[in-house]
């Protein structure tokens, strides 16, 4: 039986890390990027630049592989829909064009009878005046924009008058909770019914990054089988193949909501690569490919510390105990809110 070769569309961390779950695998792994310094080319067999609407370097990385999938939910819809007339896209490109869009994503969860926070859609300057009882809220880009980038915080009426926004994108007002904690939850989806559901990730974020994951999660028990019973209803739901995220707040009365879906793996799951028999990249790849679902061990508690900006300096010249695994992203620029590596801590 030949190798197996899987597409990869993006080159950061998480195209990184999938790289090196799939050689664990014996499978091939070809990335496509629009960054030409895109880290996870140090890590594939083989890495074409091209930009994502490039129709003649796309099809030589359609020629290459035998199923394809992507690292961040920011591509091209288009590039996508063009991939899926040839070759099998995982998750599906209708998935995408849900979860691109912060609107379309939360009238989604809704229809599913799921718990968001109030939300309101935003087109142009009286729409926030009409919507001011949703003050506290945050003010959100419908396209683009994660770790805090395309969001404005607003605190009173007189932040919404002080605003600057250019009115020729959409947004999204979503008002703020009493927030208690955050968490996500990693679920791997395989087929109808068929999923491995990881243990609750409690998250902390600084400047709307995140910064520290921990499992397991300081969660009450009947909050953890709803967060997995909704993120099991969304995935079936959009009949996702691969590894999902569903991110949750719960606020001070014990409410659940969910907050946003990652059809990717995600930043909170890097712990599950050191915690668990089968991270969620080699979950995800598995599923992706068609390959056996193996049972899903939890091996030891873990926490896990994004290094942002120049922390990696100093984590680059620390030597490590046994229990502890560093991972340098290998990013050239260090950038101020750059997400540049992580460090995981395993109790044994």
């Amino acid at each position: 039986m030949s190798q197996q070769s899987v597409g990869i569309l993006g080159g950061g961390q998480l195209g990184s890390l999938l790289c090196l779950a799939a050689k664990k695998l014996n499978i091939k792994t070809i990335v496509y990027c629009d960054d030409q310094d895109a880290p996870a080319q140090i890590y594939t067999d083989e890495f074409i630049f091209g930009n994502y609407k490039d129709k003649i370097k796309l099809q030589e990385f359609i020629d290459k592989v035998d199923v394809v999938t992507y690292e961040f939910e920011n591509i091209p819809f288009e590039t996508i829909d063009l991939i899926s007339q040839y070759k099998q896209v995982k998750p599906k490109p209708e998935i995408n064009k849900i979860v691109q869009h912060r609107l379309y994503e939360k009238d989604f969860i809704n229809k599913c009878n799921i718990r968001t926070t109030r939300y309101v859609s935003i087109k142009e300057k009286t729409d926030l005046n009409a919507n001011v009882k949703l003050v506290p809220a945050i003010l959100k880009t419908c396209k683009l924009g994660y770790d805090g980038k395309g969001q404005y915080r607003v605190n009173s009426v007189n932040d919404l008058e002080k605003l600057n926004i250019d009115f020729s994108q959409d947004y999204i007002l979503e008002k703020i909770i009493n927030l208690k904690k955050e968490f996500s939850i990693i679920l791997t989806r395989f087929g109808h019914a068929v999923h491995d559901i990881y243990d609750p990730i409690e998250n902390e974020h600084e400047n709307q990054i995140l910064k520290y994951s921990k499992i397991p999660a300081t969660i009450d028990e009947k909050i953890i089988s709803k967060a997995k019973d909704w993120a099991s209803i969304i995935a079936d739901d959009l009949d996702y193949i691969g590894t999902i995220c569903v991110e949750y707040f719960i606020d001070k009365n014990d409410n659940l909501y969910v907050n946003e879906i990652a059809p990717r793996v995600h930043n909170s799951g890097h712990l599950t690569i050191n915690a668990y028999n089968i991270s969620q990249f080699e979950n995800h790849l598995r599923a992706v490919c068609g390959l056996e679902k193996v049972e899903l061990k939890k091996l030891y508690n873990a926490k896990m510390i994004n290094l942002i900006g120049d922390e990696i300096v100093t984590y680059r010249s620390k030597k490590y105990s046994d229990n502890e695994f560093f991972f340098d992203y290998g990013k050239k620029e260090i950038k101020p809110n750059r997400k540049m590596g992580h460090l995981t801590i395993i109790q044994k």
